[in-house]
């Protein structure tokens, strides 16, 4: 079993709320302007995205692998890694299947979309504010995990979900606040989706910390790549895809990596 400090776990459970609570400032953002920039919403959804793919594939990933390793060799290491993630891919398929994603439709001119119907945009707000709060459990995890075995690892994966939860409040934002007019309201939606990410952290902390192995943390690390390369590749980048009107999408893609690569990097120093 691995002895974990209690000032590690405080330590991780503070940089989980830290990147949770930025859901808030997407939710700040918007009462700053009458109408969001689409463009913007596009290139930050993007970039999340991207940074979240290259953290998962290089960095998290990795890291189960090498849990596994110490105890299985580098062969049987490698495969129940991708095992792992695979597995993870797996759960968040059926997550997704489960939880209405408002986001089924990509084009840019739905008419739905462009329709400012206060009930339809509520009930877009509201299945927007429960997928992005059932998807934020896993990020918790993530985060937690991650900043528990490593903080050089948990520390770029917390400012990567940070980032991607800016647009993630914005999303949640807008039409709560376009069908209710209460910017408290909209305010508060964000922040709640927010604490999922904590609240993640800590049920599977509790859950797992009798049985905390290298295995354990394999299984875990492997999982959570699979789960935040697949809401990357399904939420964000069709999401960011929508919005976009030129080429804000690869250019926020391609921008997420280069600043995660960067900042991995860089704690590496």
């Amino acid at each position: 079993m691995i002895e974990i400090a209690s000032t590690n776990v405080l330590v991780a459970l503070l940089v989980t709320t830290a990147a949770g609570l930025a859901t808030g400032v997407g939710g700040l953002l918007v009462f700053t302007q009458k109408q969001p920039n689409a463009r913007l919403l596009a290139f930050g959804l993007a970039f999340a995205g991207g940074a979240m793919v290259y953290v998962s594939l290089s960095e998290i990933l990795n890291k189960s692998i090498a849990s596994f390793s110490q105890g299985y060799g580098d062969r049987m290491g490698f495969s129940l890694g991708t095992f792992a993630f695979l597995c993870g891919v797996g759960l968040i398929m059926l997550v997704d299947r489960l939880v209405p994603n408002p986001h089924e439709r990509l084009e840019v001119d739905d008419p739905f979309f462009r329709e400012h119907n206060a009930a339809y945009i509520k009930r877009v707000g509201l299945l927007t504010a429960l997928a992005i709060t059932v998807h934020n459990f896993p990020e918790g995890l993530a985060t937690f995990f991650a900043t528990l075995e490593n903080p050089g690892v948990g520390m770029p994966l917390a400012f990567a979900i940070a980032i991607h939860n800016v647009p993630e409040g914005i999303a949640i934002a807008v039409p709560v606040y376009f069908a209710t007019h209460n910017r408290a309201y909209a305010f508060g939606a964000c922040l709640l989706s927010g604490l999922a990410e904590p609240l993640g952290a800590i049920i599977g902390y509790a859950l797992l910390r009798p049985w905390m192995s290298d295995a354990v943390f394999g299984s875990v690390f492997g999982i959570i790549a699979g789960v935040m390369v697949f809401l990357a590749l399904d939420e964000l980048l069709p999401a960011a895809k929508r919005y976009a009107r030129g080429h804000e999408t690869v250019y926020g893609l391609v921008s997420g990596m280069g600043v995660l690569a960067v900042s991995l990097v860089l704690f590496k120093w």
